[in-house]
């Protein structure tokens, strides 16, 4: 039987790797699809080469690694081009994550997937976690960290799936508007909450 999974998701700039450190920081196995995403395209891999033969080699830094800033900026402005490009990345990173998931062990893993549900990835995880935090926090944080411009942060922000959709279909929320020793509050409860249904599944079995 595999281990009990979490997906844990949010808005950009929400702030998905602090909570997940939380969770990680605990023992919890912890496996994020954008890590993930960076391997699957390394160089000369099969997901890269997809990729240049879809956008060309412009794509690429002079080193022959993905521009993963120009790329963004790119596909972020063009809908169409942002659907080919996950319909190219998402199969090989699906695929990986669960390679890494079945390595992982724990008695529960949190498996980070900014784009849970439009992936499809939802069906691979047994319980749904949504970091949340008001959107003009998240504006703030990914002008400061991410958008070069005011208007490519609220393209950004506009190709996310709403908000009020991620929490409609969720399991769990943690606010990530309050403190960081508030925040980390709520990731000791649902560990506690995740090693109990963890340890009834096991029980079923």
């Amino acid at each position: 039987m595999r281990e009990y999974r979490v997906g844990l998701t949010g808005g950009i700039a929400s702030g998905k790797t602090t909570v997940a450190g939380h969770f990680a920081a605990l023992g919890v196995p912890v496996i994020d699809t954008d890590e993930v995403a960076r391997e699957v395209v390394a160089p000369d891999s099969a997901a890269l080469h997809e990729v240049v033969a879809a956008f060309g080699p412009d794509c690429l830094t002079t080193d022959g690694t993905l521009d993963r800033r120009r790329l963004r900026a790119r596909v972020f402005a063009d809908p169409v081009a942002r659907a080919r490009l996950e319909a190219i990345l998402h199969p090989h990173i699906a695929r990986a994550t669960l390679a890494a998931c079945a390595r992982a062990g724990g008695p529960y893993q949190v498996l980070v997937v900014p784009l849970l549900f439009e992936s499809g990835f939802d069906r691979h995880v047994d319980r749904i976690l949504v970091v949340d935090c008001p959107q003009d926090v998240q504006r703030a944080r990914l002008l400061a960290r991410d958008a070069e411009t005011p208007e490519q942060a609220d393209r950004i922000l506009a190709a996310q799936l709403p908000r009020a959709t991620r929490l409609q279909r969720t399991d769990d929320v943690i606010d990530n508007s309050d403190t960081p020793e508030t925040v980390r509050a709520q990731v000791v409860r649902l560990h506690e909450r995740y090693l109990a249904l963890s340890r009834e599944r096991a029980d079923r079995s």
